[in-house]
């Protein structure tokens, strides 16, 4: 049997019945080193205040970006959001720098990213994220060790932060409202 491109064909063997059709298109791979350059080009010619909007740039571009890979890119040109959107991070032998790398400021860089709302309600804190971006915070408050958070659970939008009391509760609350207000 001759299968020409752009039909669909239908035969049986041995009572199976097998369909052959047109291949799905694949996207074209690229290289890190493509991307990177696209995602830089980007940054320069316009302010991009979030990952969701860069995503939406790549795309119109034709490039196809998970937001692992995006977030992932993102640490490794050393890219930092700023009120003007994201920027090239200062040289690491700059002081303001030094003072400023570190877990710390990646929890907060995640935090600032991701976090749309922070809900108390006695123990626990219920923080809101941009869709599929919970497990992300969740890890990387995980990551942080504190002592307030007993345990804390991620789903697709939402992280529950378990405190023992209510005190530490208020505590964690405070302490993640000044990691955002940084």
């Amino acid at each position: 049997m001759t299968v020409r491109p752009g039909l669909m064909y239908k035969y049986s063997f041995n009572d199976y019945l097998f369909m052959v059709g047109p291949e799905r298109p694949r996207r074209p791979r690229m290289s890190k080193a493509y991307r990177h350059e696209q995602i830089l080009k980007l940054i320069r010619s316009r302010p991009l205040h979030s990952q969701t909007e860069l995503a939406a740039a790549l795309e119109r571009r034709g490039l196809h970006i998970s937001q692992v890979t995006l977030s992932r890119d993102l640490r490794d040109l050393g890219l930092v959001k700023s009120a003007a959107g994201y920027v090239v991070a200062p040289p690491a032998g700059d002081a303001a720098a030094a003072r400023e790398s570190g877990p710390a400021t990646e929890l907060g860089r995640i935090l600032r990213e991701f976090v749309r709302d922070l809900r108390p309600a006695q123990n626990l804190v219920v923080i809101k994220t941009e869709p599929g971006a919970a497990p992300t915070v969740a890890a990387a408050l995980d990551a942080e060790n504190w002592r307030e958070v007993v345990g804390s659970l991620a789903g697709d939008d939402t992280v529950l932060l378990i405190s023992a009391d209510a005190a530490a509760g208020r505590r964690l609350l405070r302490h993640l409202r000044d990691i955002l207000a940084a």
